[in-house]
């Protein structure tokens, strides 16, 4: 009997196999895009986040928490929701229209940016050329519950398959739009500022390119919210696009597209292989 922990999920889940894709990237920047047309939601964001002092550190520090949550062990990952459901505990942010104050942690709100994040994430990688079934894709939202579960919501009330994410879609868009924080969140996320004095270098150019495919892999609906078109046209470039990214981000050595959390845990899922063998 082995005693390694592969954690919420394990290398026969759906959720392991697209995170382990590094074009991932772009869907969490999409992710962002499609948050901040909530007005709520970008509210909480902006009145309680130091993002555009301190971008980049967010960044690794909301990567750092989604690799926890799905390549950790079991108590690595609840260790990481527990911090984030006290933090958002002590969280009140005030409505823009209303002047009303909300909790950051009210329900809706949660599952609206893990419902953006996930399938930021699951789409992102089938355009990128990640081959994924219907039933395939299902799973993952499925098991993306159990990381909803982890910063307070009732898996019960969030969308577990690709047909209950588009209804939830349906049924929140009409409060969705754009607002004056979500057009500078637009402004920052298109054009940061970068690290290391490389504002002026062709990375900046390089940049632009991620965040414009990461803009155009929006839904259709998403991009006309921001006042862009939602021609197929912009479809079928940011499909191209992302595949090439895909490809390109595939040439770079694995230790530069892999980090300590997802080593420890293929490392966990070896030896608990190596145990599993009768003899």
């Amino acid at each position: 009997m082995t005693s390694e922990d592969l954690g919420l999920f394990g290398p026969d889940s759906v959720s392991w196999r697209v995170h382990e894709e590094p074009i991932l990237f772009v869907g969490g920047l999409r992710s962002l895009y499609l948050q901040a047309l909530h007005p709520l939601a970008v509210a909480a964001v902006v009145q309680n986040s130091d993002y555009k002092a301190d971008p980049w550190g967010r960044l690794v520090r909301t990567s750092q928490y989604v690799g926890t949550t799905i390549y950790g062990t079991t108590a690595q990952a609840e260790a990481a929701g527990r911090r984030v459901r006290a933090l958002h505990a002590r969280l009140r942010a005030t409505d823009p229209r209303t002047g009303a104050e909300f909790r950051v942690d009210e329900p809706d709100l949660l599952r609206w940016v893990h419902v953006a994040e996930v399938e930021s994430f699951v789409s992102t990688a089938r355009r990128a050329g990640v081959r994924l079934t219907a039933a395939e894709v299902d799973a993952y939202y499925t098991e993306q519950r159990r990381v909803a579960a982890l910063v307070g919501l009732d898996p019960a009330t969030v969308p577990g398959t690709a047909a209950e994410v588009a209804e939830y879609y349906e049924r929140v868009r009409p409060e969705l739009g754009m607002s004056k924080a979500a057009a500078e969140t637009f402004f920052f996320l298109s054009h940061p500022p970068l690290p290391w004095r490389l504002g002026l270098t062709p990375v900046r150019l390089a940049y632009m390119g991620i965040a414009a495919t990461a803009f155009s892999l929006l839904p259709p609906w998403a991009r006309r919210m921001y006042g862009a078109l939602g021609l197929p046209l912009a479809d079928v470039s940011a499909g191209v696009s992302v595949r090439g990214l895909r490809l390109l981000v595939a040439t770079l050595p694995k230790r530069y597209r892999t980090g300590p959390i997802y080593k420890q845990a293929m490392e966990r899922a070896a030896r608990r292989a190596v145990d599993s063998v009768p003899g």
